[in-house]
């Protein structure tokens, strides 16, 4: 069975990750065993993030495929602004299963978003909350979450020295607030790591501020 999910979709900065992982019955008990389960139950800081990668090893290590597709946060806004993120999300599941090939089930977390594809892999279910159902999925997430973790932190790292550690995995929270204000203060307008179709208050409230993008 081949488990689709992604990581990033709602963050205010930084790339949408969606991924792809295949396993067998055998391969997936042991990853039950585990305990792997949906990325977002293991919360937020260092340690879940520890925890994420040591699973993410051993879903690397067991899993038959794994296939990832990053879309960077400028081309998360083509798409968004015009109101067709799911376009581009099952752009990337496509690409994702064609490159995975022959599976006999594929489960497919978001049933509105993922449903679209059924006319043309019959084999896919698109269900909701299918990191709690399948060992696959929840596999397909922790990947998913652990590669964007370490793609954000490589985008931050230029940040570091001015800013210090650029904290709350670049989703709008209070640590991504401090940190956009404070490079807008200095430089007058966003990082290129932003992504300005979104509609946060405080990316609507910086970019009137900003003369030009």
């Amino acid at each position: 069975m081949l488990g689709l999910d992604e990581a990033g979709r709602g963050a205010a900065l930084g790339p949408l990750v969606v991924a792809g992982v295949t396993l067998d019955p055998l391969k997936a008990g042991a990853l039950t065993r585990l305990g792997v389960r949906d990325s977002k139950r293991f919360g937020a800081g260092d340690a879940a993030r520890t925890h994420r990668k040591a699973l993410a090893w051993h879903i690397e290590r067991l899993a038959e495929c794994i296939v990832v597709r990053v879309l960077d946060a400028g081309e998360v806004d083509r798409y968004a602004e015009v109101g067709d993120l799911n376009v581009l999300e099952r752009r990337a599941a496509d690409e994702i299963l064609s490159e995975a090939g022959t599976v006999h089930r594929v489960v497919a977390d978001g049933r509105r978003l993922f449903e679209a594809l059924q006319p043309r892999y019959p084999h896919l279910e698109a269900v909701d909350d299918g990191e709690s159902q399948h060992v696959a999925v929840a596999a397909a997430s922790v990947i998913a979450k652990d590669r964007r973790d370490a793609l954000l932190e490589t985008l931050m790292e230029p940040y570091t020295l001015e800013y210090g550690e650029v904290k709350g995995g670049g989703y709008v929270n209070a640590a991504t607030e401090r940190f956009l204000r404070a490079y807008h203060e200095r430089t007058g307008r966003l990082p290129a790591e932003t992504r300005l179709s979104w509609h946060w208050d405080v990316i609507r409230e910086l970019r009137g501020q900003r003369r030009l993008f």
